[in-house]
């Protein structure tokens, strides 16, 4: 059930087996939760009554194809400011993405477009139906997921004393999220996760993922402490 909050917590623990490198842990940290952002453009097809909006969840940012523009945009970046610090951002970017693809693959019950624009999905769960009360707790853990990334955070910055400006943000996210999980779990399995209250959940979560984007750039000092 990886979740966004999940891949950025798998992305920071990583950092014990990767080199230290400016900005490396950060990219890496931000590529596990980058590929979900397609749930805007997932959003958008929604409320402008596209056919089929889920069909655009888990393609283009879900995509080796992907992870080679990314470390050659990066590779670019970094050649033409002579800064080689965009060069590890973009590696660790790069291998985030690959890291996301993979634990969507092992633990998710969808399939994933590892090679669009190549209509080609590959699905190790296809033999698999889905639970509807399963639906549910997936859905509802993104809050969970998230609120226990942002108290990893926060613990991290308690024990090497980074980032003292933003813990109480950050903690005091993580209760929300907390919150939000308990709340929308018991709304769903009540009332059923359709109609306004799926659309509200919906902007929430979208909400909280680029929260988590945010804090984790303002708490990089944080992620990338070993």
């Amino acid at each position: 059930m990886p979740q966004a909050g999940l891949h950025a917590i798998v992305g920071v623990t990583s950092r014990r087996w990767m080199p230290k490198k400016e900005w490396l842990l950060l990219g890496l940290v931000l590529g596990n939760v980058f590929p979900d952002l397609d749930n805007l453009v997932v959003a958008y097809a929604t409320l402008a009554n596209l056919p089929d909006p889920e069909s655009y969840h888990r393609t283009f940012t879900h995509s080796v194809f992907t992870i080679l523009a990314v470390l050659v945009l990066f590779y670019v970046i970094a050649a033409a400011t002579r800064n080689g610090k965009w060069r590890n951002f973009g590696i660790g970017f790069g291998a985030g993405i690959m890291m996301h693809i993979l634990l969507d693959l092992v633990i998710w019950f969808n399939g994933v477009y590892v090679l669009w624009p190549v209509d080609f999905e590959l699905n190790f769960w296809s033999w698999f139906t889905t639970p509807t009360w399963l639906i549910i707790i997936l859905g509802t853990g993104e809050f969970l997921a998230f609120g226990l990334y942002f108290l990893f955070l926060g613990s991290l910055a308690d024990r090497y004393g980074t980032d003292a400006s933003h813990r109480r943000t950050t903690n005091m996210w993580a209760y929300v999220e907390l919150a939000l999980f308990v709340l929308f779990t018991v709304l769903f399995f009540i009332v059923g996760p359709d109609g306004l209250q799926y659309q509200v959940f919906g902007g929430l979560y979208l909400l909280s993922l680029i929260l988590a984007m945010a804090l984790t750039i303002q708490m990089r000092k944080t992620v990338e402490s070993l």
